[in-house]
């Protein structure tokens, strides 16, 4: 898999992908991850690519021109499945838009900054538009590293045990059961006796008995969902 990321801040996102599960999955040629800085595609002379907004509306405004020669030019260089928009007025993202993803080759992702990006841009080039969440970044470099995440992750060969994955909160509709480790008994704090039995249909039944007790008490939303 190839993410190319578009941003006006490139140094935001040098760390997340150069640590952990994500520097992993790349030094393995798993996935590849190439941030671009929207100003190379700048012809004002102070590499500026925001502007202004007509009308009286507050804040500045992604210009349409350098992010669509950014995009037109990653375009000519190979096809990608999908080009997302970061921005808090997307599609809420689920663990099943990032099991989607996951399964595609190349993806473009454009990190929002100031107050947006011109409407051409989405109404032409945009594909896909995500948000994390219902709240306002300083822009899209945070909530796209979090996005690549969870999608790098799921790409066979990324984890050590690639069924660890599937048992991810989100993946069957239900979050995860609660675990334990050693000691079985710490200041009498003990490890529920199903999980020391050795009875592996006991413990799977407490486990999605469990994944449902939490989901109802924690996210009551996500059985809705599902009626």
């Amino acid at each position: 898999m190839r993410i190319d990321i578009l941003t006006v801040v490139p140094e935001l996102l040098e760390s997340p992908f150069n640590h952990s599960i994500m520097k992993r999955a790349k030094d393995k040629g798993l996935a590849e991850v190439h941030v671009h800085d929207i100003r190379d595609w700048s012809t004002d002379k102070h590499r500026r690519v925001d502007d202004y907004a007509f009308s009286a509306t507050a804040g500045m405004v992604m210009t349409i021109e350098p992010i669509e020669r950014a995009i037109t030019q990653l375009k000519s260089e190979r096809d990608y499945d999908e080009v997302i928009f970061m921005t808090p007025d997307g599609k809420p993202f689920k663990q099943q838009d990032a099991n989607s993803l996951s399964l595609k080759g190349n993806l473009i992702i454009l990190c929002g900054h100031y107050k947006g990006v011109d409407q051409r841009v989405r109404d032409h080039f945009i594909t896909m538009e995500i948000s994390i969440g219902d709240f306002v970044l300083t822009g899209g470099e945070l909530a796209a590293s979090l996005v690549c995440d969870s999608i790098i992750r799921l790409i066979p060969g990324v984890l050590s045990d690639e069924t660890s994955a599937l048992t991810d909160s989100f993946q069957d509709g239900l979050l995860s059961p609660p675990v334990y480790t050693r000691p079985a008994d710490y200041k009498g704090w003990k490890v529920p006796e199903v999980l020391l039995s050795g009875n592996e249909k006991k413990v799977e039944e407490w486990k999605l008995e469990q994944a449902y007790i939490r989901t109802k008490q924690i996210r009551p939303d996500l059985l809705d969902d599902d009626e």
